[in-house]
């Protein structure tokens, strides 16, 4: 049987975080639950596997349980399949932040740039007067992005500030696209750029990931595979594992 994979995130006020993490790994260890996941006071990241039943509890104690209590009420998530577990073990860690720009003061629940569906995507890249820049690591952006992407060269995401200090203008670029693999640098980088007076600011709802989920390969601007961080590598349309020969698996 394959087993279900969840993405998942939410940025949400957790100043009790610390006391969260001891609860949340025994949870996940209790229903067979491998991963990773990130606590912060600003929320939650992670990327867990397991059975779909054990999966299925597992958010619905984020979203409705007692844990959480009602906090993670909007929370971003991506299910895939895997055919074997992608995991080696189980990991809650505590953390500055859930997604590390090294600036404390950008606060995507006060000011976020505008959410793109999948489905108007493809539109908002084509305009001649949209820049559309990829916020993912320069070895991600390698193994696949959007058709006429900029590539910021990081090698981490810390980094971002960095490349727009020196290559963005908010004079200059009036409209800019970007997007990562799941959605939560997007929603860091793109507050990131409006606290500097940058005008029109988009990204991705729910990233690279929903985008191949949703979209269909004949309507699709993704060129190449995108890369997760487990043992499956990289995924392609459809959220299919994708073969590092170049091919799918179907």
């Amino acid at each position: 049987m394959p087993l279900k994979v969840a993405a998942l995130y939410q940025f949400a006020a957790l100043p009790d975080f610390r006391e969260l993490r001891e609860p949340l790994r025994a949870l996940a260890a209790g229903l067979r639950i491998k991963g990773s996941v990130l606590l912060a006071h600003e929320g939650i990241n992670g990327t867990v596997a397991g059975s779909d039943e054990g999966i299925d509890a597992f958010v619905r104690e984020l979203q409705h349980g007692e844990l959480f209590g009602g906090r993670l009420d909007n929370l971003e998530l991506k299910f895939s399949a895997a055919a074997e577990m992608p995991f080696g073990r189980l990991k809650v860690r505590l953390k500055k932040e859930i997604v590390t720009l090294g600036d404390v003061t950008v606060d995507p629940t006060r000011q976020v740039g505008t959410y793109v569906e999948p489905s108007d995507w493809n539109d908002l890249i084509a305009a001649p007067d949209t820049l559309v820049i990829d916020t993912r690591n320069a070895f991600e952006v390698a193994m696949g992005t959007f058709e006429g992407a900029v590539d910021p060269g990081i090698k981490s995401f810390g980094q971002f500030k960095d490349f727009a200090a020196e290559k963005l203008d908010p004079a200059r670029h009036k409209k800019i696209a970007m997007f990562c693999t799941g959605g939560i640098r997007c929603e860091k980088a793109s507050a990131y750029l409006l606290a500097r007076g940058f005008a029109e600011v988009y990204h991705l709802k729910g990233g690279i990931l929903r985008y191949l989920e949703g979209i269909p390969e004949s309507e699709s601007r993704w060129r190449g595979a995108c890369f997760v961080f487990d043992d499956r590598v990289a995924l392609g349309h459809g959220l299919r594992e994708h073969k590092m020969d170049g091919g799918s698996d179907g």
